[in-house]
């Protein structure tokens, strides 16, 4: 027995020391906060308070050591995702994911960013203050992966870590760019012509913009083949460990419409929700620059900003900055390719990927003059009798990358005016560019290089590359984009939807519909002339009412018919016709709106189709709004009952009772329990989480989430295998800026400042961010070293 006792107690012993062990080293991993460090090249201490919530303040004597210092913060909270978002342009992600990614890759590889951006660092002057700018934070990268300590996503990858340089600051921004892009959808429009008749199709597609309700401009003085493209591009996309950009809103008001006579400043850009979250806040001060930013891992400059004299943000314009042609390849050279009357030859680019647990793959693609083949891409690739070759065009590629040159810009310009000159460098992706200042100006301006086409041509369709007939005829100067600056209204906003006619013409792209967010933005302003101030803006960002939400529910009820409905049933309809539209938790009406509209969906569309995965393939395109408010149309026959043409009244009927009949099963019986909280919940997924064992450790929620797809606060979900509603984009920061109180401005981030898991800010504000809450921006010098609980200080290494 007492064998038996000593070997439990050194058993025991050995088992405290490995618990001992694996604390001291999961803390050595932790981000340092406080204490000293040296740092090379920098010329004098450089001082960095951590705020309560892990947010860097930088003082320094020059901007070169605080964007040193800040190189080095960022990255001891961000060096995984900066990791990611490097490899995700540049096509090396397989490295790391192994075979999963490989599509992935090649994708990426074939739209030519890697060797796009090399040729723009080919003629960068290095002595630029943005290069050099740029320069010293990758040396505060590079510190930080020489000296600090290893993300635990490293050790369990088994990724060595390896240096930045420049290209990889221009890969991430490539990256981020092609995730605005919507252009893909070209496909989907292409392939419904070839699966239905035009007397289905005519409807779909008709669009006119006009009728829209539009950004105000105001100026002071073959089937299989393309099922398979866009299976390749969805799946691509589908694959990547990092979000994608969806949409956004933001609104300025000018000091007329405003309580304190200052300008107010509001922006929530829309991302696929993720952890980490996209940005990471920066405050940086010197005797000559102060900017509170928010970064893209890796890119040195913000994207979003403000200071004491003026605020930037950004939405997505969505203009189609993405065209997809037919190309005509020789009958007898597969070498050659037919542009008017000449034949061109391929350009034939090999690539070698790395792929884990496998070794190196080779990969072939080749390019038109429009860009890369789309299809037919992979090395060795057998091509289908009669498939027709597709090309991508994407303006990004076509012009020389001066994006960073435009952040930096932006960041150091003194005025409107200044700023003004630096957005022509944006040239894609296309943005909606926000502004206020301290003097009272109010702007916003499409940001793009856009063009014109041959009339009578749309960009909504693949194009024919063969013939000539259908390339830009003109490039516009940025004096021709659509811009709004001070204009009567006093307020600008964005909402993705479609701006006025510009240069003679409408901007073509794919915008959001326009009576949901745009349309309650208008609302709410046009209901308060003046008198805003921060506690209505902060009431509006979080605002959960779905405007066309009660129009539409009044349009499923006036169809109906009430005859054989219970008496549970008749009861419900007047739940519903008293419902407002709100999405908070507890909406006893939004549940079943949801779930019905996407019962009439189905019910209107899908029997169109020869299956299930067809009709859900061209969901993107089917739009109810399109087909509801014509009873006339062809949709709403039901080609499966050859002896029944239905009308409107019976497949609106067909779907309530489906409606009932499922929620029923999901919740019970009893409609008070069928609220917004039972089935719409926000979960932040981290890429390391996809292993069911970790990921407890590094995803973070779920939380019941209120507002839906289309309110302000947006929260666009996908339905799940149990009928439940996983938020799949939200927004990814809510930031007011206030001019008549700059230093009390208020954000928010979805989880944490930090992404590393061992930090206590890597999802701090999970809870805040859910229930609406913000803190505050801090830029008060001696409250931010009062208050700070951390101070980490740099000093030149000696």
């Amino acid at each position: 027995m007492n064998k038996l006792k000593r070997v439990l107690l050194v058993l025991l012993g050995l088992i405290t020391l490995v618990v001992f062990a694996a604390f001291i080293f999961l803390n050595s991993l932790t981000p340092t906060y406080e204490g000293e460090k040296e740092m090379d090249a920098i010329s004098d201490t450089v001082q960095v308070y951590f705020d309560s919530y892990g947010i860097p303040h930088i003082y320094a004597a020059n901007e070169e050591d605080a964007m040193r210092a800040l190189g080095y913060v960022h990255a001891q909270d961000r060096l995984w995702q900066m990791e990611l978002l490097r490899r995700a342009g540049s096509g090396r992600l397989s490295e790391i994911f192994g075979e999963i990614t490989l599509e992935t890759d090649k994708f990426f590889l074939s739209l030519g960013i890697d060797d796009h951006n090399e040729e723009a660092l080919a003629n960068l002057d290095s002595n630029h203050p943005s290069v050099v700018l740029a320069n010293a934070y990758l040396d505060g990268i590079n510190q930080f992966i020489e000296d600090g300590p290893t993300p635990i996503e490293f050790y369990l990858t088994g990724l060595e870590k390896q240096k930045f340089v420049l290209k990889d600051v221009y890969n991430a921004v490539a990256y981020m760019g092609f995730t605005f892009n919507k252009g893909a959808r070209d496909i989907v429009n292409t392939n419904l012509l070839k699966v239905l008749d035009s007397s289905y199709t005519n409807e779909l597609f008709a669009n006119d913009p006009s009728k829209e309700i539009k950004i105000p401009v105001y100026r002071d003085s073959s089937i299989v083949e393309l099922e398979a493209i866009q299976r390749r591009i969805a799946s691509a996309l589908d694959n990547l460990p990092i979000p994608e950009i969806y949409g956004s809103n933001s609104w300025v008001l000018a000091p007329e419409k405003t309580a304190t006579g200052k300008v107010l400043f509001e922006n929530d850009p829309h991302i696929a929700q993720a952890q980490p979250s996209v940005w990471y806040e920066a405050h940086l001060v010197t005797p000559n620059y102060e900017k509170y930013g928010y970064y893209l891992a890796g890119v040195p400059f913000p994207l979003l900003s403000h200071d004491r004299k003026m605020v930037h943000g950004f939405t997505m314009l969505a203009n189609d900055d993405t065209n997809f042609y037919y190309e005509e390849q020789h009958p007898n050279d597969t070498t050659l390719y037919r542009f008017k009357d000449e034949w061109r030859k391929f350009e034939y680019v090999n690539k070698t990927i790395q792929v884990k647990d496998v070794g190196a793959v080779d990969f072939q693609y080749r390019k038109t003059h429009h860009g890369p083949i789309v299809n037919a891409n992979h090395a060795n690739r057998t091509r289908v009798e009669g498939e027709r070759l597709v090309s991508m065009y994407w303006l990004f590629t076509q012009f020389e990358n001066k994006l960073v040159q435009g952040l930096y810009g932006i960041n150091h310009a003194s005025d409107m005016q200044e700023f003004s000159k630096f957005l022509p460098n944006i040239h894609a992706p296309g943005l909606n560019v926000m502004y206020g200042d301290a003097a009272g100006n109010i702007a916003w301006w499409g940001t793009a290089k856009l063009y014109q086409m041959p009339d009578s041509t749309s960009t909504k369709f693949i194009l024919d590359g063969a013939n000539g007939d259908d390339e830009p005829v003109a490039y516009l100067s940025f004096e021709h984009n659509p811009k709004s600056i001070n204009p009567p209204a006093s307020y600008v906003y964005s909402a993705n939807n479609q701006p006025d006619s510009t240069a003679g013409m409408y901007v073509p792209g794919y915008f959001a519909n326009s009576s949901r967010r745009a349309g309650r933005i208008i609302d709410l302003m046009e209901a308060k002339k003046e008198g805003w101030t921060i506690d209505d803006m902060k009431r509006m960002v979080n605002d959960i009412t779905l405007r066309t939400a009660t129009d539409r529910i009044a349009g499923f009820l006036k169809d109906m018919e009430i005859e054989g409905l219970s008496t549970e049933q008749l009861a419900y309809l007047d739940v519903l016709k008293a419902w407002d539209g709100s999405f908070d938790l507890k909406s006893v009406g939004g549940l079943f709106f949801e779930k019905m509209g996407q019962n009439l969906h189905r019910n209107i569309f899908a029997d169109e189709f020869s299956s299930k995965e067809e009709y859900l393939s061209y969901t993107v395109q089917l739009k109810l709004r399109k087909v509801f408010d014509n009873p006339e149309s062809i949709w709403w026959d039901d080609v499966t009952t050859k002896e029944i043409k239905e009308n409107r009244t019976q497949i609106v009927t067909r779907s309530f009772k489906d409606t009932w009949e499922q929620l029923t099963k999901e919740l019970g019986g009893d409609h008070t329990n069928w609220t917004w909280d039972k089935a719409h919940y926000l979960e932040h997924d981290h890429p390391m989480g996809r292993v069911a064992s970790l990921k407890k450790y590094f995803t973070v929620g779920p939380f019941p989430s209120s507002g839906t797809s289309g309110t302000l606060n947006n929260q666009g979900f996908r339905t799940m295998a149990d009928g439940r509603y996983k938020v799949s984009s939200i927004p990814s920061t809510r930031r007011i800026v206030d001019f008549s109180d700059i230093e009390n401005s208020i954000s928010i981030l979805p989880t944490g400042q930090s992404g590393n898991p061992l930090s206590k800010h890597y999802k701090d504000q999970a809870e805040m961010y859910v229930n609406g809450e913000f803190r505050k921006m801090m830029m008060n010098e001696e409250e931010i070293k009062s208050t700070s609980p951390h101070l980490l200080i740099f000093s030149p290494k000696k």
